[in-house]
C-alpha cells in the first residue's frame, strides 16, 4: 500500500472530508461532489478514481452533517406556492443543483401564504432550518415577511419587485425587460396592443405593465388605448383574458402576456378562433420556461434565468446565515440580467384591410 493512502487512512479516524477524497483521487472537490450525486458528466475513469478514494477513506457524505464556516450545519428551507409548473421546475433544478454543490441540505415545502405564516414556518425553524428561500409570491406576502422577520431567520427573497432594507434579494428589472419586449413589437409595426397582466399579489405584474406602457408612450401611442385584462399567471386565466381581447372590441395585433403560461393560452385560443400566429396576432410571454419553446409557434419571451437565480439564492442565503451569525454587513441586493428571446410567435403587424 502506498504512503499517501496510509496517511489518508490515518486521517479517517478524524472524519475524512470531501477535500481529502479529492486530494487522494487527484481531482477537484467539485468533481467528487458530481460523482457522489451521480451526475453523468464525469468520465468513467475519473469516477472510478473517486469511488476508490471514497472506499479507502471510508468517506460517508452526509450533507446534513456538514458545517457552514466551521459552525452549525447548513439546512435551507425552500418554500413555494407558484401556479406555474414551468417556473417551479426551473426553480427546483437550480436550487437542488447548488445545494448539492455546496453540501447544504435543502428542505422543500409547498405551502400557501396563510399556512407558512403559522404552522409551516414554526415547524421548519424547530427542525433546525438555518435559512429560508422565498420565491414568488411568498417573497412579497406581508404576512409571510412579518413572520420571517419576527423569527429573526436568515432569508432571501427571490424575484421580488424591488430591494429590501433588511433581507437579501435577487431579481431582474421587470420594467426594463417588458419595455424591451414591447419595443420589439413596435419595431415590427404593431400599434394595437393588448396586455394580460399577472397576478395582483406580485409587484412584478405592475412593473411589467408599466414597462409596456412606457414603450408605447415613447412611440406616440396613447397608453390608455392599450387593452389590459387581468390574469393570474395561470394557463386558464390566460385563456379567459385572451378570449376577452380577441373576441370583443377592436382586436389587438399584439398581445403582451405577463408570463409564458398565459401567453401559451392566448396562442392556443387564437388557433381555436382560426387566427394565424403571428400573421394575425403576435404574442409574447415572459420568463422563458419550458412551455415557451415547446408550443407552436414557439414564444418570443424574456428569459428570466430562474435556475441561475435559484442557484444564486442558495449561495446568498448561506451568506446571510453567516452574516446573521457574525452580526456585520448589510443584506445583498442582486439584479440579474435578462435576455430577449425572439422566436416564431412574433412577426410584422398585419396590413389593414
Amino acid at each position: 500500500m502506498t504512503a499517501p493512502i496510509e496517511r489518508q487512512r490515518r486521517r479517517t479516524t478524524q472524519s475524512a472530508t470531501i477535500r481529502d477524497v479529492a486530494a487522494l483521487a487527484g481531482v477537484s472537490p467539485m468533481t467528487v461532489s458530481r460523482v457522489i450525486n451521480r451526475e453523468s458528466t464525469v468520465r468513467a475513469e475519473t469516477r472510478a478514481l473517486v469511488e476508490t478514494a471514497i472506499r479507502n477513506l471510508n468517506y460517508a457524505p452526509n450533507p446534513a452533517a456538514r458545517s457552514l464556516a466551521g459552525s452549525a450545519p447548513a439546512r435551507i428551507g425552500l418554500l413555494y406556492d407558484n401556479p406555474s409548473t414551468g417556473y417551479l421546475s426551473e426553480l427546483l433544478v437550480g436550487a437542488l443543483d447548488e445545494s448539492s454543490r455546496t453540501g447544504a441540505q435543502l428542505v422543500i415545502e409547498k405551502c400557501s401564504a396563510s399556512e407558512l405564516a403559522g404552522a409551516t414556518l414554526t415547524r421548519l425553524l424547530r427542525t433546525g432550518v438555518d435559512g429560508l428561500i422565498l420565491p414568488p409570491p411568498l417573497c412579497e406576502s406581508p404576512q409571510v415577511l412579518a413572520e420571517v422577520r419576527a423569527a429573526g431567520a436568515a432569508a432571501v427573497a427571490m424575484a421580488p419587485g424591488g430591494e429590501s432594507p433588511d433581507m437579501a434579494t435577487i431579481r431582474i428589472d421587470n420594467q426594463a425587460a417588458a419595455y424591451e419586449l414591447t419595443r420589439h413589437l413596435l419595431a415590427l409595426g404593431h400599434r394595437r396592443f393588448g396586455v394580460i397582466k399577472g397576478h395582483p399579489n406580485q409587484s412584478a405584474s405592475q412593473q411589467r405593465l408599466d414597462g409596456c406602457l412606457k414603450a408605447l408612450a415613447e412611440a406616440g401611442i396613447d397608453p390608455a388605448a392599450c387593452r389590459v385584462e387581468q390574469g393570474f399567471f395561470t394557463y386558464r386565466s390566460g385563456l379567459e383574458a385572451a378570449e376577452r381581447l380577441l373576441t370583443t372590441g377592436q382586436r389587438p395585433t399584439a398581445i403582451v402576456a405577463g408570463n409564458d403560461d398565459m401567453a401559451a393560452a392566448a396562442a392556443g385560443l387564437a388557433h381555436r378562433l382560426g387566427l394565424d400566429v403571428p400573421g394575425d396576432v403576435s404574442i409574447v410571454g415572459f420568463d422563458d420556461t419550458s412551455i415557451a419553446a415547446n408550443i407552436w409557434p414557439a414564444l418570443t419571451t424574456i428569459h428570466q434565468p430562474i435556475a441561475a437565480m435559484a442557484r444564486a439564492a442558495v449561495d446568498l442565503v448561506l451568506a446571510e446565515i453567516r452574516r446573521k451569525r457574525g452580526g456585520a454587513g448589510e443584506p445583498r441586493q442582486i439584479v440579474h440580467p435578462h435576455t430577449l428571446i425572439v422566436r416564431e410567435s412574433t412577426g410584422p403587424a398585419p396590413i389593414p384591410t
